[in-house]
């Protein structure tokens, strides 16, 4: 009777430490829009194997992509609501929260990859990603969407008055709404998970994105003509719930932060790597590539100074300032 009650009682602790060991388990819901294999995902997928190796499995990510958990908008919602972890979308759409996020969608902003890694890693890429503290998001790190370049259904661009007249599908925010009206182009504001569907139904002739965004969601099934304009270039942000964030302890903040860091250099060394290869595949699956002459960038780049002078004022002329500086030194 005494050995049943002890091996009762041995049965009931190693419950009950089992029970602990999963209360004591930390679940991560991380989301995002792109594809499985994206290499915004691979990013992803990295940070959740640093995470779990380095907590010894105390903390756990589930990686969701394809906007399996709704769109931008309603994740940065989640966020602040605290019912999601932890996203990775464009930094221009927390222009919601904070005007000053505009900023990162100016067309033509950076030249190069550098150029963007030397804005976003440093003291300014930073001090945007502390402002949205006190809206209950925390900025980790940025991965990269990178260059965006134009697509459509209707024909080749080859010069910059081809764009007029075409309804493109923007991010939903007023930059963007903006530049492709100095374009006399027609701008439809619409979530990435309802892009392919507008785009097959002809409610939208075209669109803007990065190689691999193209890719992921097949875009080249519904879409003929693609033109390399890389006019615009998105930083990524990854960002946790402030409400999540407070939960953890310094070593587990420490934890996540650094794994957010790592992670956003290996999904960057991903990002450019693939990009040539992308496009290769992009034309095997029958998508014919223009490329603009320099006049007809230098055309479009003028086309966009209004647009930026507009935006500018409402973003406020410090953050523009310092951005310039920033771009200023990383070109010398």
């Amino acid at each position: 009777m005494k050995r049943l009650f002890l091996k009762t009682l041995v049965a009931a602790v190693a419950l009950a430490a089992f029970g602990v060991a999963q209360a004591q388990t930390k679940t991560i819901k991380f989301a995002n829009q792109n594809a499985k294999g994206h290499p915004i995902v691979m990013g992803m997928e990295k940070f959740g194997e640093i995470v779990e190796a380095k907590s010894g499995g105390k903390l756990k990510v589930n990686v969701f992509p394809g906007g399996a958990l709704g769109s931008d908008q309603a994740n940065v919602s989640a966020l602040q609501g605290g019912t999601l972890e932890m996203a990775s979308m464009n930094s221009g759409i927390f222009a919601s929260l904070v005007k000053d996020f505009e900023v990162y969608d100016f067309p033509f902003l950076f030249g190069n990859p550098k150029e963007a890694d030397a804005v976003v890693d440093g003291p300014f890429g930073k001090s945007l990603h502390a402002k949205l503290e006190d809206k209950g998001v925390v900025g980790l790190a940025y991965y990269e969407l990178g260059f965006r370049q134009m697509t459509n259904s209707k024909r080749a661009i080859a010069k910059v008055e081809d764009i007029a007249g075409l309804k493109l599908r923007v991010i939903p925010n007023p930059i963007n709404v903006d530049w492709v009206k100095a374009l006399d182009a027609n701008p439809t504001p619409l979530p990435f998970p309802e892009l392919y569907a507008a785009l097959e139904q002809k409610a939208v002739d075209g669109q803007e994105n990065p190689f691999a965004t193209i890719r992921g969601a097949k875009l080249y099934e519904v879409q003929k003509f693609m033109t390399l304009t890389n006019h615009q270039y998105n930083p990524q942000s990854v960002v946790i719930s402030k409400k999540f964030w407070d939960t953890l302890s310094a070593d587990e903040k420490k934890i996540v932060q650094d794994a957010a860091l790592e992670s956003a250099k290996y999904q960057r060394e991903q990002s450019r790597s693939a990009a040539a290869g992308i496009l290769e595949e992009l034309k095997k699956n029958g998508m014919q590539v223009t490329e603009l002459a320099p006049a007809e960038v230098a055309k479009l780049r003028e086309k966009m100074k209004p647009v930026i002078a507009k935006h500018s004022a409402s973003v406020g002329e410090a953050t523009v300032k310092a951005v310039m500086a920033e771009l200023d030194k990383a070109r010398k």
